[in-house]
């Protein structure tokens, strides 16, 4: 896999409006240019996932590529948490909650995520300050 310069990856449904909201929550709040982005429907998260160790992802999930460490659900969530300006870090304080409760909150709320949120006909085009952000 490409050398992304320490940066951190995240795999997002490009189609889902929560994704995309959390997306742009994430790029306002991460100042020190800490993440990469893909859409998984994108041809750049496809050749990202031909490079990773097989592993049964659920590409229902966000995922997170940290050092070439694969992270989902809850778990992406929480670590992204760690890197974001201000009191978000304190969120990681919630990975000491057992992973089959904290995924089972986040399989219901991605589970629920169009029916609530709605979704796009298409991925999100980024604008130009932040396209060289994605891949």
């Amino acid at each position: 896999m490409n050398n992304f310069n320490g940066k951190s990856i995240i795999l997002f449904d490009g189609i889902c409006n929560l994704c995309n909201s959390s997306i742009n929550f994430i790029i306002k709040n991460d100042d020190k240019k800490h993440f990469l982005f893909a859409s998984l429907q994108s041809d750049a998260a496809k050749e990202i996932l031909l490079h990773l160790p097989s592993k049964n992802l659920n590409l229902n999930s966000i995922v997170l590529i940290e050092n070439g460490t694969i992270y989902e659900k809850s778990t992406a969530a929480l670590r992204i948490a760690k890197y974001l300006n201000g009191g978000y870090k304190v969120l990681y304080a919630f990975i000491i909650t057992p992973k089959f409760i904290r995924d089972w909150i986040y399989n219901l709320i991605a589970k629920n995520r169009y029916k609530w949120f709605g979704k796009k006909e298409h991925c999100m085009i980024p604008s130009p300050e932040i396209k060289c952000r994605f891949l």
